[in-house]
């Protein structure tokens, strides 16, 4: 089939796509919100999460500063770092009768789905020693099937996003189910105090919430993997081009790692954020947790409502701009987080601070890579979207590995009576998000849009 007669790509197929980003984000957010705070938190009598499953895993301290339990994390996910780029790869090279990418995602959801749920019981079943090796292999088990779901599906954000309207449509699109995803993964808490009658324990009716998370994650992980016939609206064409190769050459376009050096450092700080919210609100600003999930609709909310204005102004100013402003904003929210006292408005401030960024860095970053892969496509003729957004994915995997590492190697020395670790790294989230704006400085955005346009002229 000539590229011709393929079917147009409409934004009602653009919002099926992005229902598969719900389910991975769901799935995502239960981890990276709740497995620190529940098998690595201080417990405590007013937060019946923190720590729940403590007990279950070493708490010993390698060096007598990293724990284990960080170190398992952050192995989680280099070794998902590690395996982007094979993926992508073999998403690239594949030639199946369904496509490049939705074979792999339509293969993987409900495996991926049931893993997750596998991380928060089989780790509690067993002796400490045991169950901090099943916890660690569990975790390499999540991160793969993380991989092999989200490789395929973003390198469709490029493939789907034929147009500069499309990509930004996109982006926003997935920015939208992305956090959407994240803010009901914290209701995680409330989903289970609403099933301790039924469960027996506390720890039981947390098991019970993320199994039906879980299920909810698998079905719309499922969406785009069978309603969306991949062949009809992509002309789709295997690489040839072996997984380093390939890698080596994303890594070798100039602007990309511009924008990869500043993207590192953004994951680094969003993943701290991410991980250390609970404990921020509940230890910092004495809020239950319980009462999280509030915060995250209030922080939702405000920040969907501001995308419609980061669509109006990125064609209009550009993106680096905004991602530029969106990463000042994000050092500050940082700021007041480690300066904050007790109280729930304290809550409300960081939430409705953080929308700001949360819009602004969920939408663009992701276009940009969608268009230095539409200018290395145009310029060499061959299409490795899924290794440029493995690449950001490989850049996004170690910041987090470095957050989760030394968040836990800091909170590690938290008691009930002691937040000053918390504050502290929130004060290091701060000089990170500084450091990412002075990095995407040097991200020459006019350029790589002037050669497409041009590229476009001479076609």
């Amino acid at each position: 089939m000539s590229t011709s007669t393929k079917k147009p790509i409409t934004n009602g197929l653009l919002w099926i796509f992005a229902v598969g980003q719900f389910g991975w984000s769901l799935l995502s957010g239960i981890i990276a919100t709740w497995v620190v705070h529940m098998f690595a938190g201080v417990a405590d009598n007013d937060t019946w999460t923190n720590g729940i499953f403590k007990a279950f895993i070493t708490d010993y301290k390698f060096l007598s500063i990293i724990t284990i339990f960080g170190l398992i994390q952050a192995v989680g996910r280099v070794f998902d770092a590690v395996t982007d780029p094979l993926v992508a790869s073999w998403s690239d090279r594949a030639n199946f009768k369904g496509g490049r990418r939705i074979p792999f995602m339509r293969a993987i959801a409900i495996p991926f789905a049931a893993c997750t749920v596998a991380v928060f019981v089989v780790p509690t079943l067993f002796g400490v020693t045991v169950n901090t090796v099943l916890m660690f292999v569990l975790m390499l088990v999540f991160y793969l099937f993380m991989t092999i779901y989200c490789t395929p599906y973003n390198a469709l954000i490029a493939e789907l996003g034929d147009t500069q309207e499309h990509r930004i449509n996109v982006s926003t699109y997935i920015s939208f189910t992305y956090i959407v995803g994240l803010s009901i993964a914290t209701f995680l808490p409330n989903l289970a105090s609403m099933l301790k009658g039924i469960a027996g324990s506390d720890e039981n009716a947390i098991k019970y919430a993320v199994g039906i998370m879980c299920a909810i994650a698998a079905i719309a992980m499922l969406v785009p993997a069978l309603f969306i016939k991949e062949r009809s609206y992509i002309d789709s064409k295997p690489v040839k081009t072996p997984a380093f190769s390939s890698l080596t050459k994303t890594f070798k376009n100039g602007q990309f790692r511009r924008f990869v050096y500043a993207d590192v450092i953004y994951f680094f700080a969003v993943t701290l954020f991410q991980t250390g919210l609970a404990d921020f609100e509940t230890k910092i600003m004495g809020i239950p947790s319980t009462s999280t999930f509030l915060l995250t609709v209030i922080m939702t909310a405000f920040s969907l409502m501001l995308y419609p204005v980061v669509n109006i102004l990125a064609p209009k100013f550009g993106k680096k701009p905004l991602i530029v402003i969106g990463f000042f904003v994000y050092s500050a929210v940082f700021l007041i987080t480690a300066l904050s006292g007790q109280g729930f408005y304290w809550g409300v401030i960081v939430a409705v601070s953080a929308g700001v960024p949360m819009a602004i860095l969920g939408i663009l970053p992701q276009a940009c890579v969608a268009d230095v892969s539409e200018l290395n496509t145009r310029e060499t003729g061959e299409d490795r979207s899924g290794m440029f957004f493995a690449a950001r994915t490989f850049a996004m995997k170690m910041g987090q590995a470095l957050a989760v590492l030394i968040y836990t190697s800091i909170t590690g020395y938290a008691t009930a009576s002691n937040n000053a670790p918390y504050r502290i790294a929130a004060y290091v989230a701060t000089a990170f998000c500084l450091l990412g704006a002075i990095l995407f400085l040097f991200y020459n955005e006019k350029q790589v849009m002037g050669k497409i346009e041009d590229l476009k002229k001479d076609e």
